[in-house]
């Protein structure tokens, strides 16, 4: 089968780590990531199924990952040689489409009796990632035996895979798993009742959580975004943002939205309940940290590095850091109704077959200044599909 896989090749990681530092903005480069023929992996069990992909998102962990940012922290909780690509839709044996649901999870893993998340529904806080009979993998997409959506066929357990309602097309079916990311945002900042948010970023997950939190039914109060270029900004408002603003204007949106007064020329002595970071970069972090109102909440949902922050504001008007991790199952099932009622498969900006996949990544590395939200590789048209 048609794979692109990485291996754990330090030359080359380190080669792309450094050709990242010194080009900053130009984007993600492939890495340690190359297109093989390579055997399929086979099923673990009979509850396990092949799954051949139609489309495969790239998100910004894959970036992040294909370039050498991510962080260290993930080391014990992969295997190697991998295939990523977690956002998915795919066919069975018997052609019907389902969507991934890629946390390898106790049950995936043939643990029994589960952890105690498991066993409470919270699969994204499953104990067990690195044991079972699988080799250590968070998600499908990070196990080297499981393989993944970059591939023409790869496994997954029956558990994982939730059928695609015919009326969704293969664009709105694979952009589920990142809105189910979006949902379990908005369920997590519902909880928290705010009467103001801000939400940092409008790219895919910060688009897709504004959305998410318009349609889950518990509405949170204004909500303010933040946004570089204009279709980004465009797609802000129609997906359900009051006000959307340049990232240096924020801090200035805010403090008028809430009636704060300014302290040194940057910290607001009041601010938005909940600050949504959908970046997870030092400046961001430091932006949230800025503008959440004392005793708010930072819901960190883009994927952080290591970063070196001033913590003291958090401490002193008692704010705190939420993370926020993937989703559960019952995210997956909102997460559909999200999809549909909101048309998000206009957001599948381009899709490229696995060849060109140095483009693909440059192009999802730099959607936004392109125009462009979600960026996916095309498996419909591969050969092996035919067989």
């Amino acid at each position: 089968m048609k794979a692109l896989q990485f291996s754990r090749d330090v030359p080359r990681y380190a080669a792309a780590r450094v050709a990242g530092s010194l080009v900053p903005g130009k984007g993600a480069g492939p890495g340690p990531l190359k297109l093989v023929e390579a055997d399929p992996p086979e099923p673990p069990s009979d509850e396990w199924v092949e799954v051949r992909p139609r489309l495969a998102g790239i998100c910004g962990s894959d970036l992040a990952t294909v370039d050498g940012r991510s962080s260290r922290y993930f080391e014990p909780i992969v295997s190697f040689p991998f295939v990523p690509g977690h956002e998915v839709v795919g066919d069975l044996a018997d052609d019907s489409r389902v969507v991934l649901i890629p946390v390898l999870s106790c049950a995936v893993r043939g643990i029994d009796p589960p952890c105690e998340a498991c066993r409470d529904g919270r699969v994204n806080h499953c104990e067990r990632i690195a044991f079972g009979h699988l080799e250590p993998g968070l998600q499908t997409g990070y196990c080297a035996e499981t393989g993944g959506g970059w591939s023409t066929r790869f496994v997954a357990h029956r558990s994982q895979l939730l059928p695609v309602p015919d009326a969704l097309s293969d664009e709105a079916a694979v952009m589920v798993e990142p809105t189910a990311c979006a949902v379990h945002a908005a369920r997590m900042v519902a909880g928290l009742q705010p009467a103001s948010v801000a939400v940092i970023g409008s790219g895919t997950l910060g688009l897709l959580t504004v959305a998410a939190m318009r349609h889950v039914g518990a509405t949170p109060g204004h909500i303010v975004v933040t946004a570089k270029y204009a279709e980004q900004k465009r797609l802000a408002r129609e997906l359900g943002a009051d006000q959307v603003v340049s990232p240096g204007e924020l801090g200035r949106v805010v403090r008028s939205n809430t009636g704060s007064f300014l302290l040194g020329g940057r910290q607001l002595t009041s601010g938005a309940d909940v600050v949504v970071d959908c970046v997870g970069s030092p400046d961001s972090l430091a932006q949230a940290l800025q503008v959440v109102a004392p005793g708010g909440t930072v819901v960190l949902v883009g994927m952080p590095g290591p970063v070196q922050i001033d913590l003291t504001p958090l401490w002193h008007r008692e704010t705190a850091i939420r993370g926020c991790y993937a989703y559960t199952h019952d995210d997956f099932a909102a997460a559909l109704g999200v999809v549909a009622d909101a048309d998000l498969g206009r957001l599948v900006s381009a899709t490229y077959p696995l060849s060109r996949y140095r483009e693909a990544i440059e192009h999802a590395a730099d959607a936004g200044r392109r125009g462009a939200v979600k960026v996916a590789f095309d498996l419909r048209g591969e050969k092996e599909r035919t067989r």
